[in-house]
């Protein structure tokens, strides 16, 4: 029976208890301490947030009412006036200091062991994407396969968290996963553009569901929240929430390229998750601007916050433009230190990426062998 870690979690193959727990801890300690940044932003936030020094205990976990928003939170949308005075309440953005708060963790450098973890823990939280026209059963079996078995010439390399798929391909990718552990997640809600009638995203999201999928990624209604129609994005979420039932769960797209400014990401992470996202994701990996250090971060922030006010943990997954495993260990240092430990887990964080498996595996591989393998020696999604 393979170790299981205190959090439920199970050790990966080929990994001692106490190696696993040494390098977890080579990675929490590259990223030291916050420093005065986080406290300016702590103070600014105080009036809306208590910054906790510990995780919240399950007995404190506040409960969501139904409709999804936190008991503790249940005023703030009782109508459209008060979610708006909310959400423009929320403190402006200091786009310098954030962007520069993001610049200076990319710095950090993680080496052999703790490397050799990072690369390990950023393929478990990979969610395998294909969501092209020209998709087909074969194509989806095979990122299937690649899912369970990034690489075949070594069983110890983890699984991926998911396989990403449009909801007529759910069905196959389920076959293709099955009794692997691998989550099938599927686009809805008229993905990418979101442009359509209700009752043609919940029809989207249930036919999704029906099929297997275990996970749901929608995109909300830019047009309606650039224009200010912020209950209407938060009614469409919860429809979905609903749709999703108890079976699936349900992360929720921004398209934080289309959003504009930092404070439209601010309010729409916090939207999102007053109205019951199991995650908040940046990007469809549609258009120009996707997942940037500076926009996750944000998001870190406001889950991180979230949880400190309702009890509540919200999952976060950056989505398109990260492409190599230096890019992924600069990501995985902005979850440890900005919104903790309890986040480095592929079941509240993930990568939207497809090419970038490919080059995990190649450093992967290089650290077991010495020798760099070249593209040549994975396969082409």
């Amino acid at each position: 029976m393979e170790p299981i870690l205190p959090d439920g979690h199970p050790v990966p193959p080929g990994r001692s208890r106490a190696r696993h727990d040494m390098m977890r801890a080579r990675v929490r300690s590259v990223s030291g301490t916050s420093g005065g940044l986080y406290s300016r932003y702590a103070r600014r936030y105080a009036r809306l947030v208590t910054m906790p020094t510990s995780a919240p205990s399950p007995e404190a976990s506040a409960p969501r009412q139904q409709g999804g928003t936190p008991t503790a939170l249940a005023d703030v949308t009782a109508s459209d006036s008060t979610l708006r005075r909310f959400l423009h309440g929320l403190p402006g953005v200091d786009t310098v200091g954030l962007e520069a708060r993001a610049a200076s963790l990319g710095t950090r450098s993680i080496k052999t062991t703790a490397k050799a973890y990072a690369i390990d823990l950023a393929i478990s939280m990979v969610d395998l994407t294909t969501l092209e026209g020209a998709d087909t059963p074969g194509k989806v079996r095979a990122l299937g396969a690649k899912a369970v078995h990034p690489d075949p010439t070594d069983r110890t390399t983890p699984t991926t968290a998911a396989v990403c798929v449009y909801p007529d391909m759910v069905a196959v990718a389920k076959e293709a996963v099955a009794g692997s552990g691998v989550k099938v997640a599927s686009v809805a809600t008229a993905f990418p553009a979101g442009r359509a009638a209700l009752d043609v995203k919940l029809a989207d999201v249930r036919e999704a569901v029906a099929a297997g999928a275990d996970e749901i990624d929608m995109v909300i209604d830019r047009g309606a929240f650039l224009a200010g129609r912020y209950m209407k994005v938060y009614d469409e979420i919860v429809a979905v929430k609903e749709a999703c039932g108890t079976s699936a769960r349900l992360k929720v797209i921004f398209e934080t390229g289309e959003l504009s400014t930092y404070d439209n990401i601010r309010r729409a992470s916090w939207l999102g998750m007053l109205a019951g996202a199991d995650f908040i994701k940046t990007s469809t990996g549609k258009v120009a601007v996707n997942a940037t250090p500076a926009n996750t971060l944000l998001m870190l922030e406001a889950v991180r916050d979230f949880r400190a006010q309702t009890g509540v943990q919200v999952g976060v997954k950056p989505a398109g433009g990260i492409r190599t495993s230096k890019d992924a260990v600069k990501f995985l240092v902005l979850v440890n230190e900005t919104a903790g430990e309890d986040w480095l887990d592929n079941h509240w964080f993930r990568f939207g990426a497809s090419s970038l498996l490919n080059d995990l595996l190649m450093q992967r591989q290089k650290l077991a062998t010495g020798r760099y393998s070249g593209p040549d020696y994975v396969t082409v999604d």
